[in-house]
């Protein structure tokens, strides 16, 4: 799926005080995972057999589910690892 499509700028709810000066100073950039850091993926055998069990059982061609896991800065602070030990079908309704 095409992520960027989605992206919205987000915003504070209004207050009576500013903590800061909203007006935007310098030149935009742009932030992502893997521009600083080299990313990891792990991934535990179970999860993608059920995964896979799941994918090959149902009949629709898409359907969706969730990969959950965990993100972690490695030691040395150069990379991140995404560790996914965890397959949720989700639910119909």
């Amino acid at each position: 799926r095409s992520v960027p499509k989605r992206m919205v700028p987000f915003s504070f709810p209004l207050s009576k005080y500013a903590l800061w000066d909203p007006v935007p100073m310098g030149d935009v950039i742009g932030s992502h995972i893997a521009y600083y850091r080299n990313p990891k993926l792990s991934m535990m055998e179970k999860t993608l057999r059920l995964a896979y069990r799941h994918a090959k059982q149902n009949e629709k061609k898409l359907f969706s589910c969730f990969l959950l896991g965990t993100l972690a800065v490695d030691e040395d602070g150069e990379g991140i690892t995404l560790t996914i030990d965890r397959f949720d079908p989700g639910r119909e309704v």
